[in-house]
């Protein structure tokens, strides 16, 4: 039990600095988070517009008939769209975050080692294999099927994939089986 608490702590931590180093001081997210110098009329025309909540717009209005779906879908296609969140106030806390962040770390490592554990004869390689599925299945679950609805980018998640989940493998392939 001692080897899979400190396995799941030093894996919560690779993919936490990781996540740092990531969306941080690398900025390989960068493109996600664009900046507009028209920002401060954009929000000021948000918030006397809408409500709190996400929008995709265009967008058919809730009840419309079927055929009332194709007109604007048609009459969409080739003219701008955009996906908007909009929040009635911005919250700084970050140490909450952070809390919240790594504690999803720790039930990752934790889940993965588990699976780890139920190979029998457990090598570096297969514990780097089966890290790398993990994070190929989140990669292609979430950001990549959002890319092919969304079109957006989702490369900065695959570098993500590669190289948190192939950093911690390599950690657990080490430490699991060293024991």
């Amino acid at each position: 039990m001692r080897n899979q608490i400190i396995g799941t702590l030093v894996a919560a931590l690779i993919l936490f600095f990781w996540q740092f180093l990531s969306w941080g001081l690398i900025g390989i997210h960068g493109n996600e988070m664009s900046y507009t110098p028209k920002q401060d009329s954009i929000i000021q025309f948000l918030s006397q517009n809408l409500e709190e909540g996400s929008y995709y717009l265009p967008t058919i209005r809730p009840g419309a008939t079927a055929e009332e779906m194709e007109a604007a879908m048609t009459e969409a296609v080739g003219k701008p769209w955009a996906m908007v969140s909009y929040h009635d106030a911005l919250e700084y806390n970050m140490g909450l975050n952070l809390i919240r962040g790594f504690f999803i770390d720790v039930i990752a490592a934790f889940l993965l080692i588990w699976i780890l554990l139920k190979f029998e004869n457990l090598t570096f390689s297969l514990a780097v294999m089966t890290s790398l599925a993990v994070g190929f299945i989140g990669y292609l679950a979430f950001p990549y099927l959002n890319s092919v609805w969304f079109a957006s980018d989702s490369f900065p998640y695959l570098i993500d994939a590669v190289v948190q989940w192939g950093l911690v493998g390599g950690w657990l392939g080490w430490y699991l089986t060293k024991r």
